[in-house]
């Protein structure tokens, strides 16, 4: 029995591998001016190094005097991300207001406020534009030389991206959703605040928490990296042990973060059932 006239075609299956094609085209070039050469990986001379460098990490390090100051990295790392997202969000909060169309009372009907809304828009997200398109480890340089070695370049740098970051994701969250009950309230007489509370929020509120926890996440991620140009916390303690060659210090540090991202992902479900 011929089986394969019983099975259906795909109409698009030559539309699809031209597309898969041109995206090979499009990306061929670019990994050859990114450098990308994964063979040099596989390497025998390449293999020894890493392998060398990845028996220094076994086993970690326990010893008290290191424990004491990683915990203490530790709390300063989770609290340089806290304060940083606590300002981004505080931040954010009014940006996303101002830039959700949904709660745009001009747009209900013709008038004149219709243009200076729109403009007033258009200028909320140039700034967010403006504050994440500058890293955060830029910004974070730029503080140290202003206020010295510290956590807290750390905090307004994390502040001033993510506060830019969370304000454009705030927005399309809100406008992606249902916004037919914030306009009508809006509709009714009822102020962009009120919209916002019961017309918005009560749809869009498990993907706004999952996303404010993800992005500490990454706050978290983001401060361990600053560490590395004198911020403190974790990223300053792995500077130095990686500089002193102590694999094992380094293998203790980095157990410590693999458990702080579970931590960030056993909030973020737990946050979504409450808010469920």
């Amino acid at each position: 029995m011929n089986t394969s006239a019983t099975l259906p075609r795909d109409p698009l299956a030559r539309r699809r591998l031209g597309y898969l094609l041109a995206a090979l085209v499009v990306l061929w070039p670019m990994l050859v001016i990114a450098e990308f050469h994964p063979q040099a990986l596989f390497a025998p001379a390449t293999l020894r190094v890493m392998g060398g460098f990845l028996a220094g990490f076994v086993p970690p390090a326990l010893d008290a005097g290191f424990l004491g100051m990683l915990a203490r990295a530790t709390l300063e790392t989770l609290a340089m991300a806290t304060a940083g997202i606590a300002l981004a969000f505080a931040l954010a909060v009014p940006l996303s207001f101002l830039a959700t169309e949904a709660l745009s009372i001009s747009r209900i009907g013709p008038g004149p406020g219709r243009a200076r809304g729109q403009a007033l828009r258009v200028v909320v997200r140039a700034v967010m534009a403006a504050l994440r398109a500058i890293p955060e480890l830029v910004w974070a340089l730029v503080f140290v030389r202003a206020l010295g070695l510290g956590p807290a370049a750390g905090v307004l740098a994390l502040a001033i991206t993510y506060g830019g970051m969370l304000g454009k994701v705030y927005a399309e969250i809100l406008e992606s959703g249902d916004t037919r009950p914030a306009r009508a309230l809006l509709e009714a007489g009822s102020g962009r605040v009120a919209a916002l509370c019961y017309g918005l929020l009560p749809s869009a509120a498990q993907e706004l928490a999952s996303y404010t926890v993800y992005r500490w996440e990454c706050a978290v991620r983001a401060s361990v990296v600053m560490g590395f140009v004198g911020a403190g916390g974790l990223g300053q303690l792995m500077d130095q042990s990686m500089k002193m060659l102590n694999g094992g210090e380094a293998s203790s540090i980095l157990i410590v973060f693999l458990l702080l991202v579970l931590l960030a992902d056993a909030l973020s479900v737990q946050l979504r059932r409450w808010l469920g």
